[in-house]
């Protein structure tokens, strides 16, 4: 008969890491009692809404400011002596007591990042003395399902040095059978992408997540090219292969207008839905994200309005993965899907409430990782383990992206026979029915 595990915590510590971009980022160790260990580290987003948890950045000239011994400093001074003895397996507690201990709105004394890797490392160390798969930990006996992946292709925004307005142009693979296919199906249509834009002269390496950093003259002209890569690909646009796109809007926008720098023009509310609703007639278009920025509510709920029978409307900078955000928007109502960060929101327990209020509200839900990624693959295990239904990466490149979706593939197998893959379904009704 074996010895219940100890699961209280005897130790916490940090350390300095680096992100994908090259930048300082935290990864803490949490050590129970019975020698589990849980470790996790915070992403860093270059997209930000203006709500989300704030980082604790060491300021000044070395390192651009962006050092994390402040910190670090905090876990050892305070969230360790405050985290000792405590059951790991309390995650709800120990969220509470991190969010009381930093004391601000939006965590900016001990910092979101120093927050975040602790509230990960706790859960990952509360698994491992359970001796399970942190997907299987977090489902408890609930249902699972491998996520419809949202994948970037080209890149943009501020992921791009805004070379073209958009942030993000995905694919998802609506047609696949399962997760594995999705993922080959995926593959093809980046390989395509590469290779057309190669022959175009417009292909300039890659973008922050992985996805090609193209030249256009005009943002719509991705829409085109991406088209052209599924059909190049062998699959049917809208059918097998889906696009998804993420505006961004927030970063071009304020008060209502909007300035397209790629295309020297200024549009209002009213003129951006319009330009966003030309090309869901024209393109066979899924899931749309921030199309209107975070400071107009009101062009987000008239969105809504117009296009929310037929296309996902994934809420990012104007929802922040805050549960009480999640509840306004969907009063409005504006959105039907919410984007589920865990470092915009803190801790696990606060990135959970965020989800179950978007599930409360009939929406869709999509885990996401930032543009600043690390090798921690926390984000495939929550997409599965909550049943999220979708999961948005970034792109097909990168060993910080493909270590995510290769382990998904792992849990796959993992799971057998019994593996569900969400496909289609995990969209809204109408964004389902669309993709037919």
């Amino acid at each position: 008969m074996s010895t219940p595990a100890d699961t209280r915590i005897r130790e916490t510590r940090a350390r300095r890491l680096w992100d994908s971009r090259g930048r300082p980022t935290i990864e803490v160790d949490v050590v129970l009692a019975d020698g589990s260990l849980g470790r996790g580290i915070a992403p860093a987003g270059a997209s930000r809404g203006s709500r989300e948890a704030i980082e604790r950045r060491d300021g000044g000239a070395r390192l651009g400011g962006l050092d994390v011994a402040d910190a670090i400093a905090g876990v050892h001074a305070e969230i360790g002596p405050l985290l000792a003895g405590r059951d790991a397996l309390d995650q709800a507690g120990i969220d509470a007591a991190l969010i009381a201990l930093d004391g601000t709105a939006l965590k900016s004394r001990l910092g979101g990042n120093a927050l975040v890797a602790t509230s990960l490392a706790v859960l990952h160390a509360a698994a491992a003395a359970r001796r399970l798969p942190l997907w299987r930990h977090l489902a408890g006996e609930g249902p699972v399902s491998l996520p419809l992946p949202e994948i970037q292709i080209f890149g943009g925004g501020a992921h791009a040095g805004r070379r073209v307005d958009i942030q993000d142009f995905m694919v998802m693979p609506v047609g696949a059978a399962d997760f594995a296919q999705g993922l080959a199906m995926t593959a093809e249509v980046y390989a395509a992408a590469g290779a057309l834009m190669a022959a175009a002269g417009r292909r300039q390496g890659v973008a922050d997540e992985g996805g090609w950093w193209p030249v256009f003259q005009a943002n719509e002209e991705a829409l085109g090219m991406l088209v052209r890569a599924i059909e190049s690909a062998g699959l049917r646009p809208g059918a097998d292969m889906a696009l998804s796109l993420d505006i961004a809007a927030s970063e071009f926008g304020r008060e209502g207008r909007y300035r397209l720098g790629l295309e020297s023009r200024e549009l209002d509310t009213a003129g951006l839905i319009a330009l966003l609703g030309d090309w869901l007639e024209a393109y066979p278009i899924v899931s749309i994200e921030d199309p209107l920025a975070e400071d107009d509510p009101a062009g987000m709920a008239e969105f809504t309005r117009l296009h929310g029978n037929r296309v996902q409307i994934i809420g990012d900078d104007f929802l922040v993965t805050s549960a009480a955000r999640i509840a306004q928007a969907a009063a409005l109502p504006a959105c039907n899907c919410a984007l589920i960060k865990p470092n915009q929101a803190g801790t696990v327990t606060e990135t959970r409430a965020a989800l179950e209020a978007a599930r409360q509200a009939g929406w869709s839900t999509v885990i996401s990782a930032r543009s600043g990624e690390t090798e921690d693959v926390a984000i495939a295990h929550l997409a599965v383990g909550w049943n999220a239904g979708q999961l948005k990466v970034g792109s097909f490149a990168r060993s910080e992206r493909m270590a995510k979706w290769n382990e998904c593939l792992r849990i796959a197998e993992a799971l057998g026979p019994s593996a569900r893959f969400a496909g289609r379904g995990a969209l809204p009704p109408g964004a389902r029915d669309a993709s037919r």
